[in-house]
């Protein structure tokens, strides 16, 4: 992983986009050193009222691991609110024992110092860092940032004419069915009968895993039918964990990259087995952003999903995305 050395607001403003995965709006990000794990963090600039709750978020991972020194970045219009936050972070973390290295706040291409440190004039600096080295580097690997979370979260709504050929699809699977079986179905529609007539048509475990490896090793996305079957098989709790269960950071992109593309192609109702997969897969691969966006549109289709709920914790817990993740969530890994 590509290691950073800021020594300049600028540097912190450039490094930002780099590590959060898009520019951040009406924001709090905060970048953490010394601690046990690093990590670091984005949420939402608060209304007044729920600044104390927004501060105590930040802080509570902070103290779980160890972390010594941190640093804001605020991205805001709203100056007095800004400055409250500010003064309201520093107070709180520094109570707690960690260093508040610098609070910046940005906007409309100047950078400021809400804790009035000298030498800053109180107009601010101008700063562009469209041209910095950090973004020059993250180009050259590969890793596009977006211009809002918005923006980001857009790459995973669903394409219209992709989701009606999977739907298709669907329907072709259906129509091979034997009649018996669905005419059995249609008289007698219990929970057993409906699980043997999706059981007909969608791949249990180790066909899903021996499907995904042959494109993930190929760097292949699979076709309308297939892509059909992923998503049926992924609906269940049992077979889905094959897709997920002992993913290996250094195979994690070729993971975000294949569900991203069927998360986009899932009709309404399948889309939450395979963004649970996308989120764990983003979460593994060290893209924070990703996986929120990803659990997002999971919660959207099916709010009490078990994988992502799963991921949703380890992201507010800011569990270290490392190999040996086994044993690392609360309340198990089943679905």
């Amino acid at each position: 992983m590509t290691t950073f050395t800021a020594r300049s607001a600028e540097d912190i403003l450039a490094l930002v986009p780099v590590v959060m995965g898009f520019d951040p709006h009406e924001s709090i990000v905060m970048l953490t050193f010394g601690g046990r794990e690093s990590f670091h963090a984005r949420v939402d600039l608060p209304p007044p009222d729920d600044v104390g709750s927004c501060v105590a978020s930040l802080l509570a991972p902070v103290r779980r691991h160890g972390v010594s020194d941190v640093v804001f970045a605020v991205f805001s219009g709203q100056d007095r609110l800004v400055r409250r936050v500010a003064r309201a972070l520093q107070r709180a973390f520094e109570t707690a024992g960690v260093r508040v290295i610098d609070v910046i706040h940005a906007h409309d291409g100047r950078w400021f110092t809400p804790l009035g440190h000298s030498g800053v004039p109180t107009h601010g600096v101008p700063y562009d860092v469209s041209d910095h080295p950090y973004r020059a580097q993250a180009v050259f690997e590969g890793r596009v940032t977006a211009a809002s979370r918005e923006e980001l979260a857009a790459r995973l709504r669903p394409v219209p004419a992709a989701v009606a050929a999977i739907g298709d699809a669907l329907s072709e699977l259906w129509s091979r069915v034997p009649e018996q079986l669905r005419d059995t179905v249609e008289e007698s529609p219990s929970e057993e009968s409906a699980r043997e007539l999706v059981d007909s048509v969608r791949p249990d475990g180790s066909a899903l895993r021996a499907m995904l490896d042959r494109h993930l090793l190929a760097g292949t996305v699979p076709d309308d039918e297939e892509t059909a079957r992923i998503l049926l098989a992924v609906h269940n709790a049992q077979i889905r964990d094959h897709a997920w269960f002992g993913m290996r950071r250094v195979e994690a992109a070729h993971h975000v990259r294949l569900w991203t593309d069927i998360v986009r192609r899932a009709p309404e109702g399948l889309v939450a087995g395979a963004a649970g997969v996308l989120a764990f897969a983003a979460w593994m691969h060290g893209d924070g952003a990703l996986a929120w966006c990803a659990v997002d549109r999971c919660l959207e289709d099916e709010p009490d999903h078990s994988l992502g709920r799963i991921v949703a914790d380890a992201l507010e817990r800011a569990v270290p995305p490392l190999d040996d993740w086994e044993g690392r969530f609360p309340g198990g890994l089943a679905g």
